[in-house]
């Protein structure tokens, strides 16, 4: 889909774009403070990052974290967060927050769940308790959470799947993605109070061009004011999803924010800002942090082996986190060998550091009109192998 450039009103704004590639430069209002983009959101699935304070993360420079409607819904559950109006108040956190729609999980515990036109019907992997999840109550549940992003509920198609399971499972997003609006635009005259977040579609269509080409042009004519890109990274090989994210970026509309779900890593990263995206977020950095794997520019380095043993430098000289103002490599082995919960909270909080001062680093080259060089110069450094990493 070709669009002229335009801003979506006040919400997303695009203040500079790359002349060498589709990455670009932008701004997103929402209810708890502006995001700038291309940006990373740190995971919070049960509204906490793990291992770290939300101070922290404040600290660092994030306004922006993801929570999970399905984990929340189920713990602490609905009733307690209305006692507190929202998730913000229960957490004390006072930036923004995007909930995922629960969808994905619930398609993970494929043995707990069956589809129905209506919704799906699922089983607790806590209790064992049976529950439903329809468009509509997914997006009441994200409204009481008080989501300053929220997503609709879609069908995240595996890999390998045939055509037709996959066409079928698309047309089932769109539609829910229909009812999502109508819901949407009915919350105040249901509840008295008009919905507080911005509602997200989500594109599907698997791993098939013209599935992708038609669920992209029809999502991103809804009245969404952001697009997420769904079904990518879940267990296709990385030439695959370069191959999808590519073409399906290429036909999302150019005027609303791009969300890829579930991508982390360096190199993913900096692929989808190539092609156009503005929103990440992944468990990657915090789930690794917390097995001593810390982000460098050199690659990753695993604190638990034996050659750090004796090192006396910090993790990065130029890193502003805990750990490297005050620690060395040697003192972060010794945790982690003794199993000190300092350790991952320290590696945490540098993998975090890391990714917010790496986004900041891609912003503004793009800014300045060199992002196809920093990308090109980062992953040669990043990805040459070392023999202390």
């Amino acid at each position: 889909m070709k669009d002229d450039i335009k801003n979506n009103d006040k919400f997303f704004r695009i203040l500079k774009k790359d002349s060498k590639t589709k990455a670009r430069l932008g701004s997103i209002l929402l209810p708890h403070g502006r995001v700038l983009t291309p940006a990373f959101m740190p995971v919070g699935t049960n509204g906490t990052v793990k291992a770290i304070y939300h101070d922290k993360v404040k600290d660092i420079g994030y306004n922006l974290i993801l929570a999970n409607t399905y984990h929340l819904y189920l713990r602490p559950g609905t009733e307690v967060l209305s006692l507190f109006d929202g998730i913000h108040k229960f957490s004390n956190w006072d930036k923004n927050i995007l909930t995922d729609s629960g969808g994905f999980q619930i398609f993970s515990l494929s043995a707990l769940r069956k589809v129905y036109e209506m919704g799906i019907k699922f089983q607790s992997h806590i209790d064992g308790s049976k529950h439903i999840f329809t468009p509509e109550k997914v997006v009441d549940i994200q409204q009481l959470i008080g989501s300053d992003i929220a997503m609709v509920l879609d069908i995240c198609s595996p890999y390998g799947i045939d055509h037709n399971k996959t066409l079928k499972a698309m047309d089932l997003t769109h539609y829910w993605a229909e009812r999502s609006i109508i819901r949407r635009d009915l919350t105040e005259h249901i509840s008295g109070r008009a919905f507080r977040g911005n509602l997200f579609g989500i594109v599907q269509g698997g791993f098939y061009d013209d599935l992708r080409k038609k669920s992209a042009e029809i999502i991103s004519s809804m009245d969404f004011p952001g697009v997420a890109i769904g079904g990518l990274s879940v267990g296709e090989p990385k030439e695959v999803f370069d191959y999808f994210l590519g073409l399906t970026a290429s036909e999302v509309t150019y005027r609303k924010p791009r969300y890829v779900m579930g991508i982390g890593s360096v190199d993913y990263i900096l692929n989808a800002v190539e092609n156009g995206i503005d929103l990440f977020d992944c468990v990657l950095a915090t789930r690794q942090a917390r097995h001593g794997s810390v982000f460098t520019d050199d690659g990753m380095l695993n604190l638990v082996r034996s050659f750090n043993e004796k090192d006396t430098r910090p993790i990065d000289e130029n890193c502003t986190c805990t750990a490297c103002r005050y620690y060395s490599r040697a003192y972060l082995r010794h945790l982690f060998k003794t199993k000190e919960m300092y350790a991952g909270m320290l590696a945490t909080e540098h993998n975090l550091t890391y990714l917010y001062n790496f986004l900041s680093r891609i912003r503004t080259s793009i800014r300045n009109g060199t992002f196809k060089t920093f990308k090109d110069e980062y992953l040669y450094r990043f990805s040459i192998k070392k023999d202390n990493l």
